[in-house]
This record gives C-alpha cells, structure tokens and sequence, in this order.
C-alpha cells in the first residue's frame, strides 16, 4: 500500500528568461524569450511526486494576487489537492527571477519568498492532522523558519518519516536535523552543513557521515555531473549521472526529490529510491521551465527499465 506524502513548502511564479550567456553584475543581456509558470521548490517537488504517482497533498500559502490564482489554477489542472493553499491577507505571492543560459543550460536565480515566507502558527495548527496522519513528510528551506521547526516537531512526534531537502542552503541547528530520517541535499548545500567540500565519491561519505553523526539516519547527496550518492548504516553508492541531453537545469534537484519520495512511499529501499529520483531529474531537464517538465509515470518507469532493468 502507498503512504501518504505531504509536502510542506513554498509556492512561488516562476519568472524566467532565456539569454544567449548570463550577464556580469551591472550588464545588461539582451534575452531571446520569457516564460511566466509556476514553481518554489515545495511546489515544484509536489508536482513531481503527483506526476510520479504519489498520493501527495502540498501545503503552501499564496497572497491574494494575480499571482496567488496561477498556483490554484494550476494545481486544479494537473488534478491536485488544493485545500491546504493557503492565503495571506497582506503579503504577495513568492516570485523567483531566472536568467537560463541558452547555450550551456546553466542558470542564476534570485527568490522572494513572499506570503509562503509569512506562515503562521495558526497555518501549521490548521495542518496538524494532514501531517500526523501523513507517511512522509517532504520539506525545503524556502518556508520561515521558525514554520519549518513547527513542523518538523510535529511530523516527528507522530513517527512520520520526514525527508529533508536543505535547499536554499542554510546553517541547521543540530536539534532540528537529529529528528530528520533522510536529507537529500546536492554537494554545494552539503557543504555548507557540513564544512566538507565534496569533489569525489569519498569527500561524499565524508560529509554523508557528519550527517549521521548528528542523528540523520539516511543520507542522499547529488553531485552534478558526478551522479548521486547515498548511504545508510549498513552501506554507501554512488550511482552514475544519467546521459540526456539537457536545454534546462532549472528544477532538476526538484524532480529528484519528487521521484525519490514517490519511491520511498512505494516501499522501495533507499538506493531504489535514489535510483527513481535519478531518472526523474534526468529526464526534467530534457524539456523547458520547472513545474510544466516534471515527467509522468510512464516515462520514468520506460527509462528505469532502461537504465537500470
């Protein structure tokens, strides 16, 4: 039987431009398109679990904007739950401002979290039983802090496994990561967790077992071009990058996580799981923008088979 998937996270439009190379600061690049769409990271990991197959609910909070309606409008269309979109009487509705390299498909990102910023204790109140009653929990650091903390606390005490995705990267306080079962960061957010630069698989289980040492009892680590790594208590992999011909990295790690809480909920061990969040942002980056390239099921399960039979 699935578990349940909650993910509890940040909604924000996603402006993007597409420019013939990044600019330098105070250049101005002369862009060739423009795409407006959804997107934040715990939207974007929800979508990617519901298009994986996950029975997932997102809870994130939108202001009351043109904006707010491109979440709700969205969700609707793709057949997800939308009773924990909340809304914000004051703030705006989160905004992200990509610039994507054409030619190398590169990107640089600049996010205003906005009203997914502002969560109340009363929000969270609101989302206590969806939480407790959830198998995993999937989280990002796009949310206010002190939200985050709430959450995890209450995830934690009803025994929910809660899967920690560290991005943007920020310094943790250890009592929040001990009460985390699996953190999915990529090497850049790894190293900032935990001092260790990771260029090499061994640099990986350097800073996978800082990890552990603070009380995290699964670690995965992406790693680019490198592939992925994970490891538990009783082993470590490091499983390679999937060849695809890439024209946008913009949502990748997003699509990882999507496909590996989709794995996790159907029981699936950590380095299957890890295997499925692989294919799942391999193939991402094969079509444009972030919420609208999350592959479906069909795909994934055909290029599974592929890679790994």
């Amino acid at each position: 039987m699935k578990k349940k998937v909650v993910v509890f996270g940040s909604f924000v439009v996603d402006l993007t431009g597409r420019t013939p190379r990044l600019p330098i600061p105070g250049e101005t690049v002369m862009g060739s398109s423009f795409a407006m769409g959804p997107g934040g990271k715990g939207s974007n990991q929800a979508v990617a679990a519901h298009r994986a197959g996950a029975d997932i609910t997102l809870v994130t909070k939108v202001g009351r904007d043109v904006f707010g309606t491109v979440a709700t409008d969205f969700y609707k269309k793709e057949g997800m739950d939308t009773s924990y979109v909340f809304e914000d009487e004051k703030k705006e509705t989160g905004c992200a401002l990509i610039s994507v390299d054409e030619n190398t498909a590169q990107n640089e990102i600049v996010v205003i979290s906005g009203a997914c910023g502002n969560i109340t204790s009363e929000d969270v109140e609101r989302s206590r039983s969806l939480i407790e009653s959830a198998g995993i929990l999937l989280l990002q650091l796009e949310i206010n802090f002190d939200a985050l903390c709430k959450v995890v606390e209450i995830a934690h005490g009803a025994g929910v496994t809660i899967v920690l995705n560290p991005a943007p990267a920020a310094q943790l306080p250890d009592d929040v990561l001990r009460r985390i079962d699996i953190v999915t960061p990529n090497e850049t957010e790894a190293q900032v967790l935990t001092g260790v630069k990771i260029e090499n698989q061994a640099d990986a289980e350097r800073a996978a077992k800082v990890f552990m040492d603070k009380g995290v009892k699964e670690v995965v680590i992406t790693l680019g071009s490198l592939g992925a790594f994970a490891m538990n208590q009783e082993k470590s992999e490091l499983v390679k990058r999937l060849s695809v011909e890439a024209i946008d990295t913009t949502g990748a790690g997003d699509a990882f996580n999507g496909g590996f809480v989709m794995a996790l909920a159907e029981g699936k061990d950590l380095f299957t799981a890890l295997r499925y969040g692989n294919v799942t942002g391999a193939l991402s980056v094969t079509k444009l923008g972030t919420a609208p390239s999350m592959p479906l099921r069909e795909d994934i399960d055909a290029m599974y088979e592929k890679a790994y039979g």
